[in-house]
């Protein structure tokens, strides 16, 4: 295989998009979060995915988040650009782009809304290989694209060799298994799988994972970072206790008006500004939920203080 696995193992922040007051793309934020996650000594970055309100953007604003990041990143951190859109062409454009500005990889959803056949998903990944030689990370989220991937497109896609692992972010760790079990049988060995249900880290990196990339990571990748130190050394026992505490985080981060607001101004209450999530994603403005998110944030580093 051509392309270097190691560096696509360990912790990835899915990226919060940064926008200003008037909801335009921040550069200079997007820089300064970067800063901010290298400094805590992640892996790497997956922007423009679910955590970064991609499919809320629009094309040009895809790349300027992108653009920023690398700014700040290059030579330090392992980006992963998702750049899977509504229509072919678009991914086909962004791939391209995210090909010029440096990035390590590639990454899409299906396409969505219409309810298209395997067949079609199939040419629309393939649009988006064939116009770079960068490598390719399948995203799996069914519950949102409603797109449930047959194991014989799985099979298809993953014997192509720009094709070098999936972002499992089903909430069935039995797809994780089979992910990663039939993928290793297809590339001798070599195949990745990201896990991507922050609630259930630990279980998928027992049945299979290589890596973890997530949402909720952002606001605390202290503990994902410690808990994918446990599991490489296999204190399973450790490593459980701590996804409980880090579970009851998650479930408090939900409980708000949408994860994403909760995450952006528990980062405000840190000073690290990413302005308001895109509508139709609700904003924290009442006083209920900016109490909860403090809560949270208290929460937080009393559990990194533990664990860590």
């Amino acid at each position: 295989m051509k392309y270097d696995l190691e560096k696509f193992k360990g912790i990835f922040m899915a990226m919060y998009s940064t926008y200003d007051e008037n909801g335009n793309i921040s550069r200079e934020r997007a820089k300064a979060l970067t800063r901010y996650y290298i400094e805590k000594g992640v892996k790497g970055l997956y922007v423009g995915g679910s955590s970064g309100e991609g499919v809320l953007q629009s094309e040009s604003e895809r790349k300027e988040m992108l653009e920023a990041v690398m700014e700040e990143a290059r030579g330090k951190l392992t980006i992963i650009a998702h750049i899977g859109a509504n229509s072919t062409v678009e991914s086909v454009r962004l791939a391209k782009h995210a090909k010029e500005v440096g990035v390590d990889a590639i990454s899409s959803i299906p396409c969505v809304y219409y309810g298209f056949s395997a067949k079609a998903v199939k040419e629309h990944w393939l649009s988006m290989i064939n116009e770079t030689d960068l490598p390719f990370i399948i995203y799996h989220i069914p519950q949102t694209t409603r797109f449930n991937l047959p194991i014989s497109l799985f099979k298809e896609m993953a014997s192509m060799e720009q094709v070098i692992g999936i972002k499992c972010s089903s909430e069935s760790t039995f797809e994780l298994q089979q992910f990663k079990y039939v993928g290793e049988q297809v590339k001798n060995g070599e195949f990745l799988v990201f896990n991507g249900p922050d609630e259930q880290f630990v279980a998928g990196r027992m049945i299979g994972a290589d890596a973890g990339i997530g949402g909720t990571y952002g606001v605390m990748p202290e503990l994902f970072l410690k808990l994918d130190e446990l599991m490489k050394k296999n204190e399973l026992e450790k490593a459980r206790e701590l996804q409980n505490k880090v579970n009851d985080i998650i479930v408090g981060l939900l409980s708000g008006p949408s994860l994403y607001g909760v995450a952006k101004y528990i980062l405000h209450l840190r000073g690290i500004e990413t302005g308001e999530p895109r509508l139709p994603m609700l904003p924290v403005r009442t006083k209920e939920d900016i109490e909860l998110c403090v809560r949270l944030d208290k929460l937080i580093n009393e559990t990194i203080n533990k664990y860590c």
